[in-house]
């Protein structure tokens, strides 16, 4: 039976009785894997291209200059080190290829999955560089090689030397790339004839140097055969000059450490074997155990077989004079990369062997970088590698990856030099491996539950000093190198970071280490502090220095109100959060839900808000916002204002929509939560619409300007994005930079009916804003108006404090109320102590006289036609009544009063902040309480009102 036919029912299938095929087999996503590709075992796919990377370059040209140069014990000792850094890294690996299903891609994938992408993108690209590199110096190695056959033969083809190597190299590498691309099956049958070729070498040096030198040509030459003087006399090391580097036991390190960056060989491929949980594993620690045993091996017999230094000359070898020649000589470990040639049963052993390691070792680098560029294209990670991702061919071989990586490889191949080349991988590679070893001990550290290895011979503390261990050799081989290293992948990993790209939730330790961070925080925030009484007035001080406004905000479905979250967002800029609340009295399926909720994230997302989307169905909207309120957030990340926008339909609408909505005001007070009601009637917005365009008229009409056709003009009837004139208008404006303040607010006929912009009471429908049109803009012309009505705790100056903030030129201008008995001159001078002692600036102050006045006939007779169409003779909760106006006339003329001097001062302000008036449960109607806010809204700028819950939030 497949293992498919098992899975379980979706919830779409539950829920709609369905079946469907793909539904039911589940959408994975796509894998590098589904192209029908060859898949290896343990030994095709991880032991021989293991080997074959391991056995490189170095096996053959430089293992004899290491032994001169450190001597055998430190040579046994630098083998040692790096099997050390090999075999704690491939624990690590191993851990974490056997936890979940390996994909293609190879490091980048492993890392990827298990820290996250910003880790795994970055050290991918590195790695990626580091094999291309690689392919460079190996390929070098086999023209070196080449180049010395042919001399050695009295041959050329340009000069014996880089051009040469230059010329023979890009050939070598464009067929290797070639035998990649043809395919996996190709690739195969290359790399088996290679390993036996490579096998043979060994063998055949092994056999020569046992049975020592058969000509007094080889002795002149400095293999003198295995003995305890030769041996006694290459034990320590002999640093010397070379190359321009006066090296030491790190120098010498930084050139073996790259024959040894082959335990990744298997991974690089994961994506094209069988089991690659049981093979990596496997395959790479044999792998690892006959590479490293071969080295130590031939680094003992170069150590004891052959001389640091030789003339060459069968007199010197008579007279025991074969050094003689220092520091002249030619021959010897020190001055022939070639003596293995001379060790061997024969030479063309040698030059097979070493062909084949190099050429092998390329090889596997050339696969591995083009699977790795894929990956990381398939996951969109870094845009510009999307194009090199394209998969061909049943197989889905990524060609364009092979151009791309045979372009890197040929840059590197052309410097010519494999000295100067190998140090510059060796801290791309310990980079690389110190991440694999984080990856490991980060996870285990963690324990997220989706760390579940099955290979258990891994460690954590093993893994943090492999990591340790990569981080200090990489600083000791080269500083300089190790410090560029880090910068390269820091900007590697910024740049993911800040592009933050979609569907790269992978469940990585390090999100697991954040929850775990986020969980403990919220709980330790949580924490009630138990303090005396004595230090209440204390405590209750850092609660408003602590102070930070969490919205809740009713905005249904967040494109309709486009403009409310562009105010939460502005409020929110301080370091806060907003819940956006969508309530539907209405059950939904759970596809719609599903649906309702990744666009409201996604729009959310887009606009970079700092929030969190939530849907509640089947709920009332009273009894919806009552369960928000008592839910939402956790601990102290719990909303403390609820934002709503005014109804403008009140009076038109039901009567159990308009109790609804004001016992809503009245929960949030109930609940000890702050309330904000904001309204932008059409006709305040087509009002600020018309004084930007009056003063991109004044900008165009300056002496500076050239004539020009006249500026529409604008009335409040006026669709400006429909009249005439238009382009030439827009063409005027933006030769004076005013083109998109303009733009910002043109109100457009597809959003707008005419109707309502006819109607100064219709609020405009928020589609008409897109969230980039800004509520307010940076022009010294408009003001930000707070009135400060009554002391709620200073929320009522904050907000407009906090939004202001954001907009650096325009001012906020303070109204405050003169206390009755007090001089305005002593009123304002205590306002100006209490506004300095709470840090807040302001561009004026205010202090508002006759707010007890009787308004004027013409507000009395607004007001009496404004609730005329509520008023009832019987007594009813949702209409007036006479006995209710009588009884709350003094309340209401107050009103009418502050609208007077809201007319008066900020007629022409871009946003008025005002106190909201406080509904009294069962002491006025809703009809009545929506009057005074209609009262104190109408024909003004968008209005905002706001009510603290009388908790300090100004800190001294």
């Amino acid at each position: 039976m497949n293992m498919e036919d098992l899975k379980r029912s979706s919830l779409v299938e539950m829920e709609t009785k369905e079946e469907n095929d793909t539904e039911r087999k589940g959408n994975p996503t796509p894998e590098l894997t589904t192209y029908g590709g060859i898949k290896l075992g343990w030994i095709q796919g991880v032991l021989i291209p293991c080997l074959l990377n391991i056995w490189g370059v170095m096996l053959f040209l430089r293992i004899s200059w290491i032994v001169a140069q450190a001597g055998v014990a430190l040579t046994i000792l630098i083998v040692l080190l790096s099997a050390l850094v090999c075999v704690l890294t491939t624990l690590s690996l191993s851990a974490i290829c056997t936890n979940g299903q390996v994909q293609g891609g190879g490091v980048y994938y492993l890392v990827s999955r298990s820290l996250g992408a910003e880790f795994g993108a970055s050290v991918g690209i590195i790695f990626a560089c580091a094999n291309s590199v690689a392919a460079s110096m190996n390929t070098i190695g086999f023209c070196e090689s080449l180049n010395e056959l042919l001399k050695s033969n009295g041959l050329k083809i340009i000069d014996n030397d880089v051009n040469d190597i230059r010329l023979v190299g890009t050939i070598a590498l464009l067929m290797m790339c070639l035998i990649c691309a043809v395919g996996m099956d190709w690739e195969t049958k290359t790399q088996n004839f290679l390993i036996t070729v490579i096998v043979v070498a060994i063998a055949a040096y092994v056999t020569g140097a046992f049975i020592g030198p058969t000509s007094g040509v080889q002795q002149a030459q400095g293999f003198v055969g295995i003995n305890l003087e030769t041996a006694a006399i290459n034990i320590w090391p002999d640093f010397r000059h070379s190359d321009g580097v006066n090296h030491n036991f790190f120098t010498v390190f930084a050139m073996f450490f790259p024959a040894v960056t082959g335990v990744q060989a298997g991974a690089n491929i994961c994506g094209d074997l069988k089991d690659p949980a049981t093979a990596i594993p496997k395959g790479t620690f044999l792998a690892l155990a006959i590479s490293f045993t071969s080295y130590l091996a031939m680094s003992v017999l170069c150590g004891t077989g052959a001389l640091r230094d030789a003339s060459g000359n069968l007199q010197d070898l008579v007279n025991n004079k074969l050094d003689s020649c220092k520091p002249n000589c030619l021959y010897g470990l020190h001055n022939n990369y070639s003596i293995m040639q001379l060790m061997s049963l024969s030479s063309s052993f040698i030059y097979a062997g070493c062909w084949a390691a190099t050429l092998s070792t390329a090889l596997t680098n050339l696969l591995s970088v083009p699977r790795l560029i894929q990956a990381l294209g398939v996951d969109r990670i870094y845009p510009g590698l999307i194009f090199f991702a394209k998969p061909y061919g049943k197989h889905g071989e990524p060609y364009r990856g092979y151009v791309l990586t045979f372009l890197v490889s040929l840059l590197f191949l052309l410097i010519a030099n494999l000295n100067t080349i190998a140090p510059l991988i060796t801290n791309f590679y310990l980079a690389s491996y110190a991440l694999i070893n984080f990856c490991t001990f980060h996870a285990a550290f963690i324990k997220p539950i989706s760390w579940r290895p099955s290979f258990k011979y891994y460690n954590t503390w093993l893994s943090f000093v492999g990591f340790v261990l990569c981080i200090a050799i990489m600083v000791v081989v080269s500083w300089v190198t190790a410090l560029a290293t880090l910068f390269v992948f820091i900007a590697l990993y910024l740049l993911v970071l800040y592009r933050n790209p979609e569907g790269v939730d992978w469940g990585s330790s390090t999100e697991a280490h954040r929850y775990m961070e986020l969980v403990w925080a919220l709980v330790q925030a949580s924490r009630p502090t138990h303090s005396t009484q004595s230090g209440q007035s204390a405590q209750a001080a850092h609660s408003a220095r602590s102070y930070r406004p969490q919205l809740l905000l009713l905005a249904g479905r967040p494109p309709a109100r486009a403009q409310l979250l562009h105010l939460a967002h502005l409020i929110t800029k301080v370091g806060s959060f907003v819940v956006v609340a969508d309530i539907t009295e209405s059950p939904l399926s759970y596809t719609e839900k599903t649906s309702r909720k990744q666009i409201g994230e996604s729009w959310l997302r887009s606009r970079k808000i700092r929030g969190f989307y939530t849907l509640l169905d089947g709920f009332s909207f009273e009894s919806g916002v009552r369960a928000l309120i008592q839910s939402a957030g956790l601990g102290k990340l719990a909303p403390n204002i609820m934002l709503i926008g005014y109804k403008s339909n009140w009076m038109k609408d039901q009567p159990d929509s308009l109790r609804s909505y004001v016992r809503v005001i009245q929960l949030a007070f109930e609940h000890h939560l702050a309330l904000a009601v904001y309204r932008a009637s059409s006709e305040a917005l087509r009002r600020r619409a018309n004084k930007i365009v009056l003063r991109a008229r004044e900008a165009a009409a300056s002496p500076l300007a050239r004539p020009q056709a006249d500026i529409m003009n604008a009335d409040s009837n006026l669709d400006i994005s429909n009249t005439e004139g238009e382009k030439d208008d827009k063409t005027q404006l933006t030769n004076y930079g005013m083109e998109d303040m303009t733009k910002s607010l043109i109100l457009k006929e597809s959003n707008v009916s005419q109707t309502q912009l006819k109607s100064p009471s219709a609020e405009i429908s928020l589609n008409t804003y897109n969230f980039e049109q800004p509520l307010l803009s940076d022009n010294e012309n408009d003001s930000l108006d707070a009135w400060w009505l009554y002391d709620d705790g200073g929320l009522n100056i904050l907000l407009p404090y906090i939004i202001a903030r954001h907009k650096t030129k325009i001012p906020l201008r303070i109204f405050a109320l003169a206390k009755a008995g007090l001089q305005i001159t002593d009123a304002e001078n205590r306002m100006r102590d209490l506004l300095n002692k709470f840090r807040i600036d302001y561009s004026s102050l205010t202090m508002v006289q006759g707010i007890n006045k009787i308004p004027t006939q013409p507000s009395i007779d607004f007001f009496a036609s404004l609730v005329q169409p509520v008023m009832r003779n019987e007594s009813n909760e949702c209409f007036i009544t006479e006995a209710e106006l009588d009884v709350h006339r003094a309340k209401t003329y107050r009103q009418l009063r502050l609208r007077e001097l809201l007319l008066e001062n900020s007629i022409d302000a871009s946003l008025v902040v005002i106190t909201l008036p406080m509904p009294r449960k069962g002491a006025v109607s809703p009809a009545l309480y929506m009057a005074w806010l209609e009262v104190l809204s109408r024909d003004l700028p968008p209005v905002l009102f706001v009510r603290g819950n009388d908790s300090s939030v100004l800190s001294a």
